[in-house]
């Protein structure tokens, strides 16, 4: 940790004792893994973590971390929410309203010639 920079003083100090380290590509997975697996049992606990270039350290912080969105997650969120607006009004001139709407052209362009 120490060479790769990673060495956070809160971090190091979570690692006092036994201890077990996690690596994976997917921020969440341990979090979510060890939620699971404390529904039968009261260990592993969450000593600390290091999550996208933040520290979380302490049990309390589990649900944090289940909670955590992957960079596939945001990136699917930001493009569904950036598709919503093109479906409605793709959706809009598809219904009545694109009848209404090609009508009123129609009208306008009449009262243009």
């Amino acid at each position: 940790m120490e060479k790769a920079g990673l060495a956070d003083d809160e971090l190091k100090g979570a690692l006092v004792g036994s201890s077990a380290v996690m690596f994976t590509n997917v921020s969440k997975s341990p979090a979510v893994l060890i939620k699971e697996f404390r529904k039968t049992s009261d260990r592993p606990v969450l000593k600390a973590a290091y999550v996208e270039e933040s520290v979380y350290v302490g049990e309390n912080q589990l649900e944090a971390l289940v909670n955590v969105k992957s960079r596939n997650e945001l990136i699917a969120d930001v493009i569904a929410l950036l598709q919503s607006p093109a479906k409605n009004v793709i959706s809009a001139l598809q219904g009545s309203a694109g009848q209404k709407i090609a009508g009123l052209v129609k009208t306008l362009e009449e009262r243009g010639n």
